[in-house]
């Protein structure tokens, strides 16, 4: 059986976007890609939603397209565009494209049956509500939170005051070159 992976960019200071939802990537280099090309090596499944699945369909659908698209170098690209995708939305309708199904309600007994029906890990790409959707519910086996060197202030954070108490374990914690730190947790006691 999979487990739900959640990886997320934040700031030391735990924020992962801006005041008005607007995402704030890291500094980008080459050690950076070469974890990115390990974690889509481990990924079999991504778990989206609504305004964060927008944003990576608009960003890396064309990829394999036009030469043109932002995503078109990327050694991945076809990756993303390839792997089945899962978008959670009460707002969208219909057939959302990008290799993607749509789920309404039920997270829970959709997440069930999904990390059932799949060997590699589903790796949750969230945004905001989503990612504390499956923290409240217990969902997540493992934390991938790369924290990027940075103070921000102000904006939205991950982890808010009344959030569930989770006993975690440490698993690895990698230094990147652009000073970016990969801190990577489990439930306690699972391996």
């Amino acid at each position: 059986m999979s487990k739900v992976v959640l990886s997320m960019f934040m700031t030391l200071d735990g924020y992962f976007a801006g005041e008005d939802g607007t995402f704030i990537p890291p500094q980008w280099s080459d050690d950076m890609e070469a974890w990115a090309l390990e974690a889509m090596e481990q990924s079999g499944h991504f778990l989206y939603g609504r305004v964060n699945f927008e944003f990576n369909k608009a960003f890396w659908e064309t990829a394999d397209t036009d030469p043109e698209s932002p995503a078109a170098g990327i050694a991945y690209a076809g990756q993303m565009n390839a792997k089945p995708k899962t978008v959670f939305s009460r707002t969208l309708s219909g057939d959302p494209g990008w290799n993607t199904t749509l789920v309404k309600d039920d997270l829970p007994g959709a997440v069930a049956r999904l990390k059932a029906s799949n060997e590699k890990d589903l790796f949750l790409f969230g945004g905001g509500r989503l990612a504390r959707s499956f923290v409240e519910l217990d969902l997540i086996d493992e934390y991938r939170l790369l924290v990027r060197p940075a103070l921000q202030g102000k904006g939205m954070r991950l982890f808010e005051n009344g959030s569930r108490s989770i006993d975690l374990d440490l698993v690895e914690t990698r230094a990147f070159d652009t000073g970016a730190v990969l801190l990577r947790y489990r439930r306690q006691g699972e391996a």
